[in-house]
């Protein structure tokens, strides 16, 4: 009894090895399944804090239009420079005059901060900081400046932003960036005006940068320009002279942004060509540019709000600032 129950205990210990043997067989490689690979890899970043680039956005409209020659323009480019210093920024601020397409003398300026100004590889990111002295779509007070919160204050919010987070970072950035603010931006021939040429009348400062490089022999390996990027639910195609001069980089930032999940504001398909400060940089100082820009290709337009007194605080939308800040620091961190 005892040696029966031993044999089939035994032959029960046979099986179940011989079981256990067929479930720890080998796997062959190309019998597993295969792993996808990510279609982008993220680097990791600075958060970027849209509380953060909208107070500076409120700053900025708080000290009232910044149109040339007037003591809110003044006042402001003061608080730009002592901003980027108190990030650990070189300051360069490029003063200058202009002349305006009524002819009327402007005096402007263009303010730069560097991070690493050492660094032999750089990145412009730049922004006009002035705000529009008319509200020439406006249906009331057209002669009255706007407040200029998406046009103009945005892109400088979240360029600021964009500084202080890398300043905070402890150096893991390892390129140089130079952020520029341009002046007289805004304020090109109204609609119907008689005096002047419409032509070049935009975008003074940045023409007077581009023609006057403020640092002797500087160069930047691209240029990502920001304007109009604060609205709620802001759309970004592939603005038209971006796609001219500097495809790649248009298509790079949008793969990135696709990769965060972003395709609601970058759109993929290619945009009206538009004359921005972008423009000048790539044709006179040779350094491509792109533009990120709110345009509603369906209505051919910046927006209801573009050059009206409705730019205010009250549009401005902090899901949008943070998408495009976050899209631009991994754009630095990639590299």
């Amino acid at each position: 009894m005892g040696s029966t129950i031993r044999a089939a205990a035994f032959f029960t210990i046979l099986l179940l090895a011989a079981g256990c043997a067929d479930e720890k067989k080998d796997v062959k490689p190309s019998d597993k399944p295969a792993q996808k690979k990510p279609a982008f890899e993220l680097a990791t970043t600075p958060v970027f804090d849209a509380d953060s680039a909208y107070h500076y956005i409120d700053q900025q409209v708080a000290f009232g239009p910044r149109v040339p020659n007037t003591a809110p323009h003044k006042a402001c480019a003061k608080w730009l420079e002592a901003k980027l210093k108190s990030f650990g920024m070189e300051v360069n601020v490029q003063k200058a005059e202009v002349t305006a397409y009524n002819g009327q003398a402007l005096g402007i300026s263009n303010i730069m901060g560097q991070y690493k100004p050492e660094a032999q590889r750089r990145v412009l990111l730049c922004a006009h900081w002035d705000s529009r002295p008319y509200a020439d779509r406006d249906s009331e007070n057209i002669r009255k400046a706007i407040d200029g919160a998406n046009d103009g204050a945005s892109g400088v919010g979240v360029i600021l932003e964009i500084a202080r987070a890398i300043a905070a970072d402890s150096g893991n950035l390892n390129i140089g960036v130079d952020f520029v603010f341009f002046d007289a931006e805004d304020y090109g021939k109204p609609q119907g005006s008689m005096l002047g040429n419409s032509g070049n009348s935009w975008c003074l400062g940045s023409q007077y940068w581009a023609r006057n490089l403020p640092i002797a022999n500087y160069k930047a390996d691209y240029g990502v320009l920001l304007d109009m990027v604060g609205a709620e639910n802001a759309v970004f195609p592939k603005e038209g002279v971006s796609m001219y001069y500097a495809p790649q980089i248009v298509n790079r930032v949008w793969k990135i942004a696709g990769a965060m999940g972003h395709t609601d504001y970058f759109k993929s398909f290619r945009g009206s060509d538009i004359t921005d400060d972008h423009r000048y940089l790539n044709e006179i100082a040779a350094i491509p540019t792109i533009d990120i820009i709110h345009y509603e290709m369906g209505r051919n337009d910046f927006g209801t709000f573009h050059h009206t007194h409705a730019d205010n605080m009250e549009i401005i939308s902090k899901p949008t600032l943070k998408v495009v800040g976050d899209v631009v620091l991994q754009v630095l961190y990639q590299e």
